[in-house]
């Protein structure tokens, strides 16, 4: 039906006869010429309608937005003044000799040309429409580019791809399952992957040594903005590699990935940072480093104050108190802005924001304005002042409370005043985070929970590891990329001794282990070779490439943040003879009764 594509047409097709099909991008009439962009995946083209073809011309007249048009015209430049350099097809257009109109289109519920903000519920009921927009086939042909790239690299260095079910077995891996019911047998359930951990360990027990796989996961969990019910991944596992040689390898596909699809060159080697290292003066452990503000340990100084707010959780094993410096904050926020920080910072369960302004370090504290300087003596606030390096105009922000506490909400203020303030120092930032605690203590449940999943090695022995569980490092790696968590991953846990001790700590008995993981407790026996992996988040990655703030933006069908899908309305109730072939009775959940 066509000879080329709108997008492709460019100067070397120049007095060639084409034809091209698409929509109606945006239908111009100037004093009786009719100028129509044409809009295909390639991209655009100008098409002139000349009315010395009455016939021809009344058909482009009545042409609306969307129509779906062939034409057939001839390729000329364009005139003198009117090319467009943003455009690959700008130096020329067509001069239509015959149109046909496909089909028609009604009025969109929203326009497609422009960049006009649309609710994005309206987007995602009718998403066949918002994905003709130039900008979301962008993003969509960056994530074809991106696995595109990943694979070759993945194949080129000897990875073996391979497909896991998608139909398994419930298993912990910190969120809830999609339960699947199974008809042929009876009261069973089949459960979607969260990941093919278990699946990929044993493929590296079966002697397959280097798998990926770009998969989708489900998780029936709480959502944000980078966060979907089901999602995609790069998951990859290896043998016979140490944590460093899998770090070096992937460190190496990311950098051709970016280089090759959005011509970026990442740093030649990304530096390594421990968890306690990151947590310390970052508050998170996905640091952006693009943002060079810092938390600064004072608990010492504060010990002996008189004043509790920073005293008691300076003496508390479990609080932490914290200085933030904001270089010439002191000039660049009011005290309208302070208020609005503290505010935020309460969302993260911070009872206040304390500050002081630095007005003249020569002046000792009387060169300080707070009213928290009564509190301490001069030579707190001398040391404070030296450990944070601050300078006159500064403002220092504090923290003190539970370690959690100043952990979320200092970590949190720093990120929004990095942002709020324009304090972003580069584009690309990426580190490795390493030697993450195999453990959480969880106050509540009264146990022990893991970090990663059950089946990361720790660092220490089987010995090491009973004798003290809450001290034990795991061998566990995440590579973030500007505050964001892209992959992560870790040594496995080969043998079967250790991987009993890791389901002990976590209070899995011995028969609830071999319920839920005896497969895999029997595969260890038989020669299970060291191996480890990691799994990248494909859509936060390519997120990140195109800059949206939403995965939402670069999956093609992505469900709403109730885990909702407007285009299908899905889900949806199914019907009682579906219901009885599964032996399957509705009640109301509990707590969802009518009052």
């Amino acid at each position: 039906m066509r000879t080329h594509k709108c997008g492709e047409i460019n100067t070397q097709q120049l007095d060639q006869t084409v034809t091209i099909c698409g929509w109606v991008h945006r239908r111009r009439d100037h004093g009786g010429v009719i100028f129509i962009d044409l809009r295909d995946r390639a991209g655009l083209v100008q098409v002139v309608f000349d009315p010395d073809v009455p016939e021809m011309f009344a058909v482009a007249e009545h042409v609306r937005s969307e129509y779906v048009l062939q034409i057939t015209g001839v390729v000329r430049p364009r005139p003198e003044g009117t090319i467009n350099k943003n455009m690959h097809s700008g130096e020329i257009e067509i001069l239509a000799k015959g149109i046909e109109v496909l089909n028609e289109s009604e009025t969109p519920p929203f326009p497609i040309e422009s960049d006009i903000e649309v609710n994005e519920e309206l987007r995602l009921r009718y998403r066949y429409l918002d994905l003709r927009k130039v900008a979301m086939q962008e993003k969509m042909r960056v994530r074809r580019d991106v696995t595109r790239v990943l694979r070759n690299y993945l194949d080129d260095n000897d990875f073996f791809e391979i497909e896991t079910p998608y139909l398994t077995k419930a298993t912990p891996e910190g969120a809830r399952d999609y339960i699947v019911p199974s008809r042929t047998h009876e009261n069973s359930f089949f459960a979607l992957p969260q990941s093919p951990q278990l699946y990929k360990q044993m493929l590296m027990i079966a002697g397959f040594d280097r798998y990926y796989q770009v998969v989708r996961c489900f998780r029936d969990e709480d959502l944000r903005a980078d966060r979907q019910p089901e999602f995609t991944q790069l998951d990859i596992e290896t043998s016979f590699m140490t944590e460093n040689q899998i770090m070096s390898i992937m460190e190496e596909m990311i950098r051709q990935l970016f280089a090759k699809v959005i011509n970026v060159e990442l740093d030649a080697v990304f530096p390594r940072m421990t968890y306690a290292e990151s947590m310390s003066r970052f508050g998170v452990d996905r640091p952006d480093l693009r943002i060079p503000l810092e938390l600064v340990d004072i608990g010492d100084d504060m010990k002996h104050v008189d004043f509790k707010v920073f005293s008691a959780p300076a003496n508390d094993e479990k609080g932490r108190v914290v200085a933030m410096r904001v270089p010439n904050g002191g000039e660049l926020l009011s005290r309208k802005d302070i208020d609005d920080l503290t505010k935020f910072v309460s969302i993260y369960g911070a009872k206040g924001l304390a500050y002081i302004k630095v007005n003249d370090l020569n002046a000792g504290i009387e060169g300080l304005q707070s009213p928290i300087v009564k509190f301490a003596p001069a030579d707190v606030w001398a040391s404070v002042l030296a450990k944070t390096n601050a300078q006159n105009g500064d403002l220092i922000f504090f923290g003190a409370d539970k370690s959690n506490v100043v952990n979320e909400a200092m970590g949190a203020l720093r990120i929004k005043l990095g942002h709020d303030l324009n304090l972003i120092q580069g584009d690309w930032k990426p580190v490795w985070v390493i030697d993450f605690p195999m453990f959480d203590w969880d106050d509540k449940a009264g146990r022990f929970t893991a970090i990663h999943h059950p089946f990361t090695a720790p660092s220490c022995s089987v010995e090491k590891l009973k004798a003290n569980p809450g001290a034990a490092l795991s061998q566990a790696y995440d590579l973030v990329l500007n505050g964001t968590e892209v992959g992560g991953g870790s040594i496995r846990i080969n043998r079967s001794a250790m991987q009993q001790t890791v389901f002990e700590i976590l209070g899995i008995g011995e028969e609830e282990a071999r319920e839920k993981f005896g497969f895999l407790l029997d595969a260890l026996k038989f020669g299970a070779p060291p191996h480890g992996g990691l799994a990248f988040g494909l859509d936060r990655l390519v997120m990140l490439m195109t800059n949206s703030t939403s995965i939402r933006d670069v999956i093609a069908f992505p469900k709403t943040q109730s885990a909702a899908c407007p285009l299908v309305s899905a889900p949806a109730v199914v019907t009682d003879e579906q219901l009885k072939e599964l032996g399957i009775r509705l009640i109301k959940p509990a707590g969802k009764e009518k009052v």
